[in-house]
């Protein structure tokens, strides 16, 4: 009796609740302690024995040709140990990603203000930048090309010509024509990924005559084989090192920065370091491509599509880099997430002495989403139709056939998604809050009156491509290894902040119920994983990861299974127990492992895509993601000041894996989007980037961002996915600025044809 009293539960007692654990919890990354508390080592606080510090000299004109290099003043300086130019490139002079024309150091002419024309290392940083500024560089100075229109007829600014790439869609009756007829005009500024960290590195020569990069990049084994081709050495003697990735919403890298580096470390012998300033970044990294659109829309009476006639026009900058991808999405997605059954787009993107433009948050699918948008809106005033109706009217479906002749195979829930948000109830009017506890656009001391402000209510539906496109080769490696209780998680993908470290741990754990999982560095030692974008290491890398941990089960439950005569498929793994279907078997994983060291690696790759053809038909994508945003502004009409009150937000996930993550990507990037819809906008007159800076450039800060509110998320699994689950980050990003600019136009009448608004787009005349 005495052992059944002791024993017994107290129902006042509560168990410690366990942590949480495998798919669909909300597991915390292991690193958020320590960036919490500013002990995370990032690039920019590395350190090396012997170490010199670098300084990149950057061209003052977009467009210029380069007379003379002189460096013997700054060589001569004392504590400088090195300078090169395009002299010292031992390898491949250019460097790009389909195209290489983007040169490591101007040789003979500058394409953008900021190229690198020289480097220098020294003992100190201000002895380097000191010496960088002494290098003199005489210029002829040439007129820049900076309107994309005009690049068809300037002068070449390469010997590939101006002209990236043109793709011309093709798809239906060019003669059909609707009852109603609406055309526009638009324009989408250049956004700037604006990382959180500037970007840093550190090159560390090696006794084999290569070189070890530090560096945040999202890419290891790209930018291997990049620094390799630059320095002529073999890519198994250049070791990329992946740091922490202080924030990337677009190519995270400067390789402007990254290959001087090494360059540099290989020449001195010295470990070298570098830490750009933010007006270096701002210079050096892409940006956003700027986007002209012009759009004609065709509805039958009854506000149903029937032709879109469209010419996107991207401005790519000095070099190619992304503009090709970049172009495809725009074009392959020039209608968005509705039904067109005839659709003539012609697409080009073009070089320019503008600065570079790459991969941001979906590239082409954001500019296109703006203008679309707006174009339904003008055709639901036109026919006196509701315009959350007239996009239900139209909205694709799975089955549906995009212009490009691709069958949308993925779930596409897109009238859903819009009747969750239009259903949502509205924010509450101010009309009952006293006047002075108003929050006016323009900030809590706006300037404006409330007598001026009026309310908004704006619609977007958005979608964007996941994986590479057209043909890419999209494959991750990884392997799983477990002993001693404890799985290790190998693969170069690169967890840029999207969470994919924290994903990997989750998948081991449900597979094999253990707790204690750790993901190892990112290097490129590890086969490779490919770029950091469109959800890939969701789907790609996370499916390689689930892979090898199945065959570490398998290894780990056959021998049990075969001495109980019974199946694998029989017994399952939970907490870290194994039991059998009947309970016969009931063992833990420590007791089944017996000491052993298990592993497994394993790959993935998902069905081929193929290139868009000369008429802009094929199955290029693998799968897509959609989204829906309802914007409510208000607007002072006298001042043009606007404040976005609420985003409701319902998206297209496929299934959840982490309910906190997913929603923090969600709300980070829609607040990217109020960003590039207000603010944001890199100004570059004549080629000249003006105000590179964090005071100049607006970025959206906590008090800018909106509530912003989650109404739904759509869980139908995407069956060709691992896990089923969707890319998260890209589609709010591309939805929200459509959305806001639709709520503005609600609240104003104005037209709103140009991102970011600006403030005499929104005012409104007595007579309006």
């Amino acid at each position: 009796m005495s052992n059944e009293t002791a024993t017994a539960a107290d129902p006042t007692d509560t168990a410690p609740t366990p942590p949480p654990h495998g798919l669909g919890t909300s597991l915390k990354p292991a690193d958020a302690r320590a960036k919490t508390e500013g002990t995370f080592p990032y690039a920019a606080d590395l350190w090396a024995e012997g170490l010199l510090w670098a300084a990149i000299l950057r061209s003052p004109h977009p467009h210029a040709r380069v007379v003379s290099i002189d460096t013997s003043f700054a060589a001569a300086m004392p504590g400088v140990h090195a300078v090169v130019t395009h002299e010292d490139v031992p390898g491949d002079p250019a460097h790009g990603r389909r195209i290489a024309d983007r040169p490591v150091f101007a040789s003979d002419l500058v394409r953008h203000h900021g190229e690198p024309i020289a480097a220098v290392a020294a003992d100190h940083p201000d002895t380097a930048r000191m010496a960088a500024a002494a290098i003199a560089v005489e210029y002829e100075v040439l007129d820049p090309v900076t309107d994309p229109e005009e690049a068809f007829a300037a002068e070449p600014l390469h010997p590939d010509g101006n002209l990236i790439r043109h793709i011309p869609l093709r798809y239906g009756d060019p003669e059909a024509a609707g009852d109603v007829v609406v055309e526009g005009l638009y324009r989408i500024g250049r956004q700037d990924p604006a990382p959180i960290g500037a970007e840093a590195g550190l090159a560390v020569p090696r006794p084999d005559g290569g070189v070890e990069l530090y560096v945040a990049s999202t890419d290891p084994h790209a930018d291997r084989d990049l620094a390799a081709a630059c320095y002529g050495l073999e890519p198994s003697r250049v070791k990329v090192v992946v740091t922490g990735v202080p924030g990337a919403t677009a190519d995270r890298e400067d390789p402007g920065l990254q290959l001087p580096l090494g360059l540099l470390a290989l020449k001195t012998g010295c470990p070298v370091k570098i830490t750009a300033t933010r007006e270096e970044s701002f210079l050096g990294h892409p940006h956003r491509h700027p986007t002209l659109l012009r759009y004609r829309h065709h509805a039958d009476a009854e506000g149903r599509l029937v032709k879109v006639e469209a010419q996107i026009l991207l401005d790519g900058g000095a070099y190619a880099d992304a503009s090709s991808e970049s172009l495809a999405a725009a074009v392959a997605f020039a209608c968005g997430p509705y039904v067109v059954p005839h659709a003539f787009i012609e697409g080009w993107a073009v070089r320019t002495n503008n600065p570079p433009s790459g991969h941001v948050r979906g590239e082409g699918a954001m500019q296109v989403c703006a203008a679309y948008e707006a174009q339904m809106d003008k055709l639901a005033a036109r026919i006196g139709m509701d315009p959350a109706e007239l996009r239900l009217r139209n909205a694709l479906a799975t089955g549906d056939i995009l212009p490009t002749g691709q069958t949308v195979t993925c779930p596409a829930p897109v009238a859903e998604l819009l009747r969750e948000v239009r259903d949502f109830p509205l924010p509450q009017l101010p009309k009952d809050t006293p006047e002075e506890d108003w929050l006016l656009p323009g900030g809590p001391e706006g300037a404006g009156e409330p007598g001026a402000v009026r309310r908004g209510v704006g619609y977007g539906l958005g979608m964007v491509h996941m994986l590479g496109a057209e043909g890419a080769d999209e494959v991750s490696t990884a392997t799983v290894k477990v002993k001693d209780g404890v799985a290790t998680v190998i693969c170069a993908a690169v967890d840029t902040g999207q969470g994919f470290a924290t994903l990997a741990r989750q998948i081991v754990q449900e597979t094999l119920g253990l707790d204690e999982v750790h993901v190892a560095p990112a290097d490129t030692d590890q086969p490779p994983a490919g770029p950091a974008c469109r959800g890939r290491h969701t789907w790609v890398s996370g499916g390689a990861v689930e892979r090898a941990a199945k065959m570490v089960r398998t290894q780990l439950l056959q021998p049990l299974a075969a001495k109980f005569g019974m199946s694998t498929e029989l017994l399952q793994i939970t907490d870290g127990k194994i039991t059998s279907y009947d309970g016969v078997l009931s063992t833990t994983v420590m007791e089944a492992m017996d000491g052993k060291e298990l592993w497994a690696t394993a790959q993935c790759r998902p069905h081929p895509t193929e290139p868009l053809d000369e008429t802009g038909q094929g199955d290029a994508f693998v799968g897509m993601a959609f989204c829906a945003v309802r914007a409510v502004v208000d607007v002072d009409v006298e001042i043009g000041a606007i404040r976005v009150v609420e985003l409701a937000v319902a998206q297209d996930v496929g299934r959840v894996l982490n309910p906190d993550q997913l929603r923090a990507r969600i709300e980070a990037g829609v607040t990217q989007g109020v960003g590039a819809a207000l603010t944001e906008n890199l100004r570059a007159p004549r080629g000249l980037v003006r105000h590179p800076d964090l005071t100049g450039y607006a970025l959206p800060t906590a008090l800018d961002a909106p509530d912003i509110r989650i109404v739904k998320l759509v869980e139908e699994r995407d069956v060709v996915a691992p896990f089923g689950a969707k890319a998260a980050s890209a589609v709010p990003v591309v939805t929200s600025p459509a959305a806001v600019a639709a709520a503005v136009r609600a609240a104003t009448g104005r037209p709103v044809n140009r991102l970011p608004i600006r403030p005499q787009a929104a005012v409104v005349t007595s007579g309006e």
